[in-house]
Protein backbone atom coordinates (compact mmCIF):
# COMPACT_ATOMS: atom_id res chain seq x y z
CA UNK A 1 0.00 0.00 0.00
CA UNK A 2 1.10 3.19 -0.73
CA UNK A 3 2.31 5.68 2.10
CA UNK A 4 -0.36 8.46 2.32
CA UNK A 5 0.71 12.03 1.93
CA UNK A 6 1.00 13.60 5.71
CA UNK A 7 3.28 16.84 6.76
CA UNK A 8 3.59 17.00 10.61
CA UNK A 9 3.49 20.90 11.90
CA UNK A 10 4.82 21.87 14.82
CA UNK A 11 3.57 25.56 15.87
CA UNK A 12 2.13 27.84 18.73
CA UNK A 13 -1.22 29.21 17.02
CA UNK A 14 -3.39 27.65 19.92
CA UNK A 15 -5.82 30.99 20.41
CA UNK A 16 -8.74 31.04 18.88
CA UNK A 17 -8.44 32.88 15.85
CA UNK A 18 -5.08 31.98 14.92
CA UNK A 19 -6.36 28.23 15.58
CA UNK A 20 -9.54 29.23 12.77
CA UNK A 21 -6.62 31.01 10.72
CA UNK A 22 -4.89 27.72 10.52
CA UNK A 23 -7.81 25.24 9.47
CA UNK A 24 -7.45 27.18 6.58
CA UNK A 25 -4.40 25.81 5.40
CA UNK A 26 -5.22 22.56 6.58
CA UNK A 27 -8.35 21.77 4.80
CA UNK A 28 -6.44 23.01 1.57
CA UNK A 29 -3.85 20.56 1.79
CA UNK A 30 -6.36 17.96 2.89
CA UNK A 31 -8.03 18.85 -0.34
CA UNK A 32 -5.11 17.81 -2.10
CA UNK A 33 -4.53 14.69 -0.59
CA UNK A 34 -1.77 15.70 2.16
CA UNK A 35 -2.82 14.67 5.96
CA UNK A 36 -1.97 17.02 8.60
CA UNK A 37 -0.04 15.95 11.75
CA UNK A 38 -0.82 18.66 14.07
CA UNK A 39 1.72 19.20 16.52
CA UNK A 40 0.76 22.62 18.86
CA UNK A 41 2.80 23.87 21.42
CA UNK A 42 1.20 26.63 22.91
CA UNK A 43 3.08 29.88 24.38
CA UNK A 44 2.74 32.85 23.06
CA UNK A 45 6.32 33.63 21.89
CA UNK A 46 7.57 30.42 20.61
CA UNK A 47 9.88 29.28 23.20
CA UNK A 48 8.42 25.90 24.19
CA UNK A 49 8.11 24.92 20.54
CA UNK A 50 11.79 25.66 20.24
CA UNK A 51 12.36 23.31 23.41
CA UNK A 52 10.07 20.61 22.04
CA UNK A 53 11.68 21.00 18.43
CA UNK A 54 15.25 21.01 19.30
CA UNK A 55 14.45 17.62 20.88
CA UNK A 56 13.03 16.17 18.04
CA UNK A 57 15.98 17.28 15.92
CA UNK A 58 18.76 15.75 17.99
CA UNK A 59 16.56 12.20 18.14
CA UNK A 60 17.15 12.66 14.10
CA UNK A 61 13.30 13.20 13.42
CA UNK A 62 12.45 16.79 12.82
CA UNK A 63 8.47 17.87 12.06
CA UNK A 64 8.14 18.54 8.51
CA UNK A 65 7.58 22.08 9.16
CA UNK A 66 8.12 24.31 12.39
CA UNK A 67 6.70 27.65 12.89
CA UNK A 68 9.48 29.95 13.13
CA UNK A 69 10.57 33.95 13.93
CA UNK A 70 13.48 35.73 12.47
CA UNK A 71 17.12 34.84 13.66
CA UNK A 72 15.71 31.37 15.11
CA UNK A 73 15.61 30.29 11.41
CA UNK A 74 19.14 31.52 10.47
CA UNK A 75 20.41 29.61 13.79
CA UNK A 76 18.77 26.59 12.41
CA UNK A 77 19.83 26.94 8.58
CA UNK A 78 23.22 27.37 9.92
CA UNK A 79 23.50 23.70 11.64
CA UNK A 80 22.39 22.41 8.14
CA UNK A 81 19.27 21.16 9.12
CA UNK A 82 16.64 22.69 6.71
CA UNK A 83 15.50 21.48 3.18
CA UNK A 84 15.33 23.20 0.08
CA UNK A 85 12.39 24.89 -1.63
CA UNK A 86 14.03 26.20 -4.84
CA UNK A 87 12.03 23.94 -7.35
CA UNK A 88 8.95 25.24 -5.77
CA UNK A 89 10.13 28.48 -5.23
CA UNK A 90 11.36 29.52 -8.78
CA UNK A 91 8.52 27.40 -10.52
CA UNK A 92 6.14 30.27 -8.40
CA UNK A 93 8.35 33.32 -8.74
CA UNK A 94 8.70 33.93 -4.84
CA UNK A 95 11.22 36.24 -5.72
CA UNK A 96 9.50 38.97 -7.21
CA UNK A 97 6.50 38.69 -4.63
CA UNK A 98 8.17 38.22 -1.73
CA UNK A 99 9.81 41.60 -0.24
CA UNK A 100 13.39 41.47 0.08
CA UNK A 101 13.27 42.04 3.68
CA UNK A 102 11.43 38.52 4.60
CA UNK A 103 13.69 36.77 1.60
CA UNK A 104 16.78 37.77 4.42
CA UNK A 105 14.79 34.96 6.63
CA UNK A 106 13.22 32.82 4.21
CA UNK A 107 16.29 32.17 2.06
CA UNK A 108 20.13 30.91 3.70
CA UNK A 109 22.41 30.52 1.12
CA UNK A 110 20.58 31.31 -2.06
CA UNK A 111 18.19 28.29 -1.02
CA UNK A 112 14.60 29.26 -0.01
CA UNK A 113 14.37 26.88 3.65
CA UNK A 114 10.83 29.08 4.68
CA UNK A 115 8.00 29.88 3.57
CA UNK A 116 6.43 33.43 5.09
CA UNK A 117 3.10 32.88 5.87
CA UNK A 118 2.54 37.02 7.02
CA UNK A 119 3.81 40.08 7.62
CA UNK A 120 2.67 41.63 11.38
CA UNK A 121 3.77 45.13 11.64
CA UNK A 122 5.05 46.75 14.91
CA UNK A 123 5.12 50.52 14.50
CA UNK A 124 1.46 51.09 14.88
CA UNK A 125 -0.76 53.47 17.29
CA UNK A 126 -4.32 52.15 18.06
CA UNK A 127 -6.55 54.91 19.16
CA UNK A 128 -10.62 55.03 20.77
CA UNK A 129 -12.09 57.69 18.61
CA UNK A 130 -14.52 58.88 20.99
CA UNK A 131 -11.79 59.88 23.02
CA UNK A 132 -9.58 61.34 20.11
CA UNK A 133 -12.93 63.53 19.34
CA UNK A 134 -12.95 64.50 22.87
CA UNK A 135 -9.01 65.56 22.17
CA UNK A 136 -9.89 67.39 19.47
CA UNK A 137 -10.66 64.97 16.85
CA UNK A 138 -7.05 65.13 14.82
CA UNK A 139 -4.99 62.06 14.31
CA UNK A 140 -1.52 63.50 15.51
CA UNK A 141 1.14 63.32 12.54
CA UNK A 142 3.92 64.11 14.28
CA UNK A 143 5.74 64.17 17.80
CA UNK A 144 4.64 67.36 18.86
CA UNK A 145 0.90 66.70 17.75
CA UNK A 146 0.45 63.25 19.72
CA UNK A 147 1.82 65.40 22.88
CA UNK A 148 -0.65 67.60 22.46
CA UNK A 149 -3.05 64.91 21.57
CA UNK A 150 -1.82 63.00 25.00
CA UNK A 151 -2.58 66.18 27.29
CA UNK A 152 -5.91 66.24 26.47
CA UNK A 153 -6.80 63.10 26.81
CA UNK A 154 -4.99 63.31 30.73
CA UNK A 155 -6.99 66.55 30.86
CA UNK A 156 -10.36 64.91 30.23
CA UNK A 157 -10.23 61.99 32.59
CA UNK A 158 -8.64 59.03 30.85
CA UNK A 159 -5.63 56.97 30.70
CA UNK A 160 -3.95 58.68 27.64
CA UNK A 161 -1.79 55.90 26.96
CA UNK A 162 -2.60 52.18 27.98
CA UNK A 163 0.66 50.14 28.09
CA UNK A 164 1.48 46.92 29.51
CA UNK A 165 4.49 46.89 32.01
CA UNK A 166 6.57 44.11 29.80
CA UNK A 167 9.84 44.54 28.63
CA UNK A 168 8.88 43.23 25.03
CA UNK A 169 5.89 46.28 25.41
CA UNK A 170 8.36 48.38 26.34
CA UNK A 171 10.67 47.31 23.47
CA UNK A 172 7.70 47.74 21.01
CA UNK A 173 7.12 51.01 21.64
CA UNK A 174 11.23 52.06 21.83
CA UNK A 175 11.18 50.62 18.21
CA UNK A 176 8.83 53.19 16.68
CA UNK A 177 10.60 56.04 18.72
CA UNK A 178 13.69 54.74 17.03
CA UNK A 179 12.20 54.43 13.52
CA UNK A 180 10.70 58.18 14.19
CA UNK A 181 13.72 60.02 14.03
CA UNK A 182 14.11 58.73 10.43
CA UNK A 183 14.80 54.98 9.27
CA UNK A 184 18.65 55.52 8.70
CA UNK A 185 18.97 55.75 11.78
CA UNK A 186 16.46 53.07 12.83
CA UNK A 187 18.85 50.96 10.38
CA UNK A 188 22.09 52.06 11.84
CA UNK A 189 21.16 51.96 15.49
CA UNK A 190 19.11 48.57 15.48
CA UNK A 191 20.35 46.95 12.66
CA UNK A 192 23.95 47.86 12.03
CA UNK A 193 24.39 48.33 15.56
CA UNK A 194 26.51 51.46 15.47
CA UNK A 195 28.07 52.41 18.81
CA UNK A 196 27.77 55.84 18.05
CA UNK A 197 24.27 55.78 16.89
CA UNK A 198 23.50 53.81 19.95
CA UNK A 199 24.75 56.10 21.97
CA UNK A 200 24.35 59.77 20.72
CA UNK A 201 22.44 62.99 20.86
CA UNK A 202 19.66 61.27 18.55
CA UNK A 203 19.52 57.84 21.15
CA UNK A 204 19.74 60.74 24.19
CA UNK A 205 16.39 62.18 22.58
CA UNK A 206 15.04 58.24 22.08
CA UNK A 207 14.87 58.06 25.97
CA UNK A 208 13.92 61.43 26.84
CA UNK A 209 10.38 60.79 24.72
CA UNK A 210 10.54 57.39 26.22
CA UNK A 211 10.35 59.10 29.55
CA UNK A 212 7.49 61.47 28.25
CA UNK A 213 5.71 58.60 27.28
CA UNK A 214 6.01 56.72 30.66
CA UNK A 215 4.13 60.05 31.84
CA UNK A 216 0.86 59.16 30.30
CA UNK A 217 0.83 55.40 31.86
CA UNK A 218 -1.37 54.56 34.77
CA UNK A 219 -0.14 53.64 37.87
CA UNK A 220 -1.48 49.68 37.53
CA UNK A 221 0.32 49.35 34.32
CA UNK A 222 3.22 46.69 35.59
CA UNK A 223 2.88 43.98 34.21
CA UNK A 224 -0.32 43.84 32.12
CA UNK A 225 -0.66 41.99 29.57
CA UNK A 226 -0.86 43.91 26.04
CA UNK A 227 -4.76 42.63 25.09
CA UNK A 228 -5.45 44.42 28.38
CA UNK A 229 -4.00 47.44 27.52
CA UNK A 230 -6.14 46.72 24.29
CA UNK A 231 -9.19 46.61 26.20
CA UNK A 232 -8.75 49.94 28.01
CA UNK A 233 -8.64 51.49 24.55
CA UNK A 234 -11.63 49.61 23.75
CA UNK A 235 -13.60 50.57 26.88
CA UNK A 236 -12.75 54.18 26.39
CA UNK A 237 -10.77 53.72 29.74
CA UNK A 238 -7.17 54.35 27.94
CA UNK A 239 -6.92 56.80 24.99
CA UNK A 240 -4.25 55.03 23.00
CA UNK A 241 -2.22 52.33 22.28
CA UNK A 242 1.44 51.27 21.13
CA UNK A 243 1.79 47.68 19.46
CA UNK A 244 1.48 45.71 16.61
CA UNK A 245 -1.33 45.01 14.45
CA UNK A 246 -2.22 41.56 16.56
CA UNK A 247 -4.10 44.23 18.68
CA UNK A 248 -6.41 45.00 15.70
CA UNK A 249 -8.03 41.52 16.35
CA UNK A 250 -8.80 42.73 19.63
CA UNK A 251 -10.90 45.19 18.83
CA UNK A 252 -12.73 43.32 15.56
CA UNK A 253 -13.41 40.57 18.67
CA UNK A 254 -14.70 43.15 20.50
CA UNK A 255 -16.86 44.29 17.30
CA UNK A 256 -15.68 47.69 16.60
CA UNK A 257 -15.09 49.05 13.39
CA UNK A 258 -11.94 50.74 12.03
CA UNK A 259 -12.76 54.64 11.25
CA UNK A 260 -16.13 54.50 13.25
CA UNK A 261 -15.17 53.40 16.93
CA UNK A 262 -10.88 53.04 16.55
CA UNK A 263 -8.10 54.78 14.35
CA UNK A 264 -5.21 53.46 12.67
CA UNK A 265 -2.31 55.42 12.35
CA UNK A 266 1.85 55.06 11.88
CA UNK A 267 3.50 56.37 14.87
CA UNK A 268 4.07 59.39 14.45
CA UNK A 269 7.26 60.47 12.11
CA UNK A 270 7.32 57.08 11.44
CA UNK A 271 4.67 57.70 8.16
CA UNK A 272 6.43 55.69 4.36
CA UNK A 273 8.27 52.96 6.84
CA UNK A 274 7.55 49.56 8.64
CA UNK A 275 9.31 47.21 11.06
CA UNK A 276 7.99 43.74 11.14
CA UNK A 277 8.23 40.82 12.10
CA UNK A 278 6.58 38.05 9.92
CA UNK A 279 5.59 34.08 10.67
CA UNK A 280 7.38 32.12 8.92
CA UNK A 281 7.23 27.45 8.33
CA UNK A 282 10.49 26.46 8.08
CA UNK A 283 10.69 23.37 6.01
CA UNK A 284 13.31 20.57 7.93
CA UNK A 285 15.42 18.11 5.81
CA UNK A 286 13.13 15.10 5.52
CA UNK A 287 13.39 11.76 3.82
CA UNK A 288 12.31 11.71 -0.02
CA UNK A 289 8.94 9.93 0.97
CA UNK A 290 7.81 13.34 2.46
CA UNK A 291 9.57 15.41 0.18
CA UNK A 292 6.48 15.74 -1.71
CA UNK A 293 3.80 17.05 1.14
CA UNK A 294 6.60 19.47 2.16
CA UNK A 295 6.76 21.46 -1.10
CA UNK A 296 2.74 20.89 -1.47
CA UNK A 297 2.59 22.63 1.89
CA UNK A 298 5.06 25.30 0.84
CA UNK A 299 2.90 26.36 -2.18
CA UNK A 300 -0.49 26.55 -0.48
CA UNK A 301 1.32 28.33 2.05
CA UNK A 302 2.24 31.43 -0.71
CA UNK A 303 -0.91 30.77 -2.36
CA UNK A 304 -2.70 34.13 -2.96
CA UNK A 305 -6.01 33.02 -2.08
CA UNK A 306 -4.68 30.81 1.67
CA UNK A 307 -2.82 34.40 1.95
CA UNK A 308 -5.28 36.50 2.41
CA UNK A 309 -7.87 34.24 3.86
CA UNK A 310 -5.35 33.71 6.46
CA UNK A 311 -4.19 37.11 7.30
CA UNK A 312 -7.43 38.82 7.25
CA UNK A 313 -8.06 36.78 9.97
CA UNK A 314 -4.65 37.01 11.90
CA UNK A 315 -4.99 40.59 11.45
CA UNK A 316 -1.72 40.96 10.11
CA UNK A 317 -1.03 41.62 6.16
CA UNK A 318 0.03 38.61 3.23
CA UNK A 319 3.82 38.06 2.83
CA UNK A 320 3.09 38.43 -0.72
CA UNK A 321 2.54 41.95 -2.26
CA UNK A 322 0.56 40.62 -5.39
CA UNK A 323 -2.66 40.08 -3.24
CA UNK A 324 -5.62 42.14 -3.65
CA UNK A 325 -7.18 43.90 -1.01
CA UNK A 326 -10.63 43.39 -1.20
CA UNK A 327 -11.05 41.43 1.87
CA UNK A 328 -9.63 43.39 4.04
CA UNK A 329 -10.73 46.19 6.33
CA UNK A 330 -9.50 49.95 5.97
CA UNK A 331 -6.42 48.84 8.69
CA UNK A 332 -5.17 45.85 6.72
CA UNK A 333 -5.31 47.52 3.41
CA UNK A 334 -3.40 50.82 4.75
CA UNK A 335 -1.37 48.53 6.23
CA UNK A 336 -0.49 46.86 2.60
CA UNK A 337 -0.51 49.81 1.28
CA UNK A 338 2.22 50.68 3.51
CA UNK A 339 4.03 47.39 3.44
CA UNK A 340 4.25 47.87 -0.72
CA UNK A 341 5.36 51.49 -0.25
CA UNK A 342 8.24 50.50 2.35
CA UNK A 343 9.22 47.59 0.47
CA UNK A 344 10.01 50.13 -2.76
CA UNK A 345 11.83 52.58 -0.34
CA UNK A 346 14.18 50.23 1.12
CA UNK A 347 12.09 51.36 4.34
CA UNK A 348 10.94 48.17 5.40
CA UNK A 349 13.11 46.91 8.52
CA UNK A 350 13.12 44.24 10.65
CA UNK A 351 11.60 45.15 14.04
CA UNK A 352 14.33 44.83 16.94
CA UNK A 353 11.60 43.76 19.54
CA UNK A 354 10.47 41.11 17.92
CA UNK A 355 13.53 39.72 16.94
CA UNK A 356 14.19 40.92 13.53
CA UNK A 357 16.79 43.38 13.74
CA UNK A 358 19.18 41.38 15.87
CA UNK A 359 19.99 38.11 17.21
CA UNK A 360 18.50 37.25 20.73
CA UNK A 361 21.66 38.32 22.72
CA UNK A 362 20.90 41.73 21.48
CA UNK A 363 17.53 41.76 21.71
CA UNK A 364 17.91 40.86 25.66
CA UNK A 365 20.43 43.26 26.04
CA UNK A 366 18.33 46.21 24.40
CA UNK A 367 14.94 44.96 26.48
CA UNK A 368 17.22 45.19 29.57
CA UNK A 369 17.99 49.16 29.56
CA UNK A 370 14.98 49.86 27.69
CA UNK A 371 12.89 48.38 30.35
CA UNK A 372 15.39 49.88 33.07
CA UNK A 373 15.02 53.45 32.26
CA UNK A 374 11.73 53.43 31.78
CA UNK A 375 10.77 52.13 34.99
CA UNK A 376 13.00 55.28 36.10
CA UNK A 377 16.23 53.79 37.24
CA UNK A 378 18.58 55.88 34.73
CA UNK A 379 18.02 58.86 32.96
CA UNK A 380 18.29 59.26 29.46
CA UNK A 381 21.99 60.44 28.62
CA UNK A 382 23.15 57.43 30.90
CA UNK A 383 20.75 55.23 29.44
CA UNK A 384 22.06 55.41 25.67
CA UNK A 385 25.67 54.80 27.58
CA UNK A 386 24.07 51.99 28.75
CA UNK A 387 22.59 50.75 25.31
CA UNK A 388 25.50 50.94 23.08
CA UNK A 389 27.54 49.21 26.11
CA UNK A 390 24.98 46.47 26.78
CA UNK A 391 24.73 45.98 22.73
CA UNK A 392 28.58 45.87 22.41
CA UNK A 393 28.94 43.12 25.30
CA UNK A 394 25.92 41.34 23.25
CA UNK A 395 27.21 41.06 20.11
CA UNK A 396 30.53 40.11 22.18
Amino acid sequence: MAHADEVEVLHWWTSGGEAAALDVLKKDLESKGVTWKDMPVAGGGGEAAMTALRARVTAGNPPTAVQALGFDITDWAKQGTLGDLNEVATAEGWDNVIPAALQNFSKYDGKWIAAPVNVHSTNWVWINKAALDAAGGKAPETWDEMVVVLDKMKANGITPLAHGGQAWQEATMFDAVVLSMGPDFYKASMIDLDPAALSGDKMVEVFNRMAKLRSYVDDNFSGRDWNLASAMVIEGKGGMQMMGDWAKGEFLKAGKKPGVDFVCIRFPGTQGAVTFNSDQFMMFKVGEDKQKAQLLMASAIENPSFQSAFNVVKGSVPARTDVPNDAFDDCGKKGMADLAEANTKGTLMGSMAHGHAAPAAVKNAVYDVVTRHFNGEMDSAAAAAALAEAVAAAKG
